[in-house]
């Protein structure tokens, strides 16, 4: 293949942060089949036209090891090679092979659909612990920070006094009296 335009570097750069997207264990050295879906969505291979999700699977599996559920980055760029006339039709390889580079390189896997904390209507009222009273009051301190499990339980008295007794620590002086 000739020297191309697109750096190498650069494209298995963003080859590894699409493997990596979405699971902590990834080293970013393979790619399973979702994280390549993803990758063709967000670096928009996929067209609808030339290029359908479908074709995606097909050609995830053919360039993919028999047993295998991941690809490497030389399948991957073997995958790019097959994808590349179906998305640039009227190309020739190299350039069509130059323009799916091009998409690809300096993108990240986008985040849509995280989910956000809204404030509206009544969540606001809900969530403010000042206006807490009972025993949901005794679960936060005066920031409206959690107190975690001192706000749950009880802690035990061991001093050996009823709860509700006014005189406990007064035993000694009584003894000491009489």
């Amino acid at each position: 293949m000739a020297e191309s335009s697109v750096s190498m570097a650069n494209l298995e750069t963003s080859f590894q942060k699409f493997a990596a997207h979405g699971d902590s264990k990834a080293t970013g050295k393979e790619m399973n089949g979702k994280n390549f879906s993803k990758l063709c969505k967000d670096c928009n291979i996929i067209n609808g036209k030339g290029v359908t999700s479908t074709d995606i699977d097909i050609i995830f599996s053919k360039v993919k090891a028999k047993s295998a559920r991941v690809i490497t980055f030389e399948q991957f760029n073997q995958a790019l090679i097959e994808l590349a006339p179906k998305r640039f039709k009227g190309k020739s390889k190299e350039e069509a092979l130059q323009e799916i580079y091009g998409l690809i390189v300096g993108k990240e896997p986008a985040n849509v659909g995280v989910t956000k904390v809204t404030k509206t209507g009544g969540v606001d009222r809900l969530t403010d612990t000042s206006k807490y009273t009972g025993a949901h009051k005794e679960r936060f301190d005066e920031s409206g920070k959690g107190k975690g499990k001192t706000g749950r339980e009880d802690p035990a008295n061991t001093s050996g006094y009823v709860g509700s007794y006014k005189g406990s620590g007064t035993y000694e002086d009584k003894v000491k009296k009489a």
